[in-house]
């Protein structure tokens, strides 16, 4: 949840505080398990825990949730990432959704990122696409 090939290459701590063990601990039981037990398929997040001088680094928003430790960017060994995402937004409670960089008939293209609130605000349950226009990410 916290290993980062940038953060090794380029020496930035990426230790979580106590807040956001906690929220990785919510992520983990609210989430990943769920996700891991329906498609019964190891995998480990390609990104979870980012400290703020690893996101601004690898140019993550600055609001990113990856920073409080809510969210992470997973995909699933032999399973369509767009599958993947249909299920958690049918079966799931978290606050945003983003089946990121998929392209239809490429079925491990992009992957998806999913976050939950481990503070008092509500989930919204938002649902979103994420793809490139020449340089922009456009999000629908």
């Amino acid at each position: 949840m916290t290993h980062s090939q940038t953060a090794i290459r380029r020496n930035l701590d990426n230790t979580p505080d106590a807040a956001a063990i906690a929220a990785l601990t919510m992520l983990a039981k609210q989430i990943l398990e769920p996700v891991r037990g329906q498609f019964r398929r190891p995998f480990r997040p390609q990104s979870a825990y980012r400290a703020p001088v690893l996101n601004r680094a690898i140019g993550g928003s600055p609001n990113s949730r990856h920073c409080f430790g809510e969210a992470a960017d997973i995909e699933l060994p032999g399973i369509d990432n767009l599958i993947l995402a249909q299920w958690i937004a049918d079966n799931l409670v978290f606050d945003q959704l983003i089946l990121e960089f998929y392209r239809h008939g490429h079925p491990h293209a992009g992957w998806v990122h999913v976050s939950c609130r481990a503070d008092d605000k509500p989930n919204r349950q938002q649902v979103f696409t994420a793809s490139r226009q020449g340089q922009r990410v456009v999000y629908r």
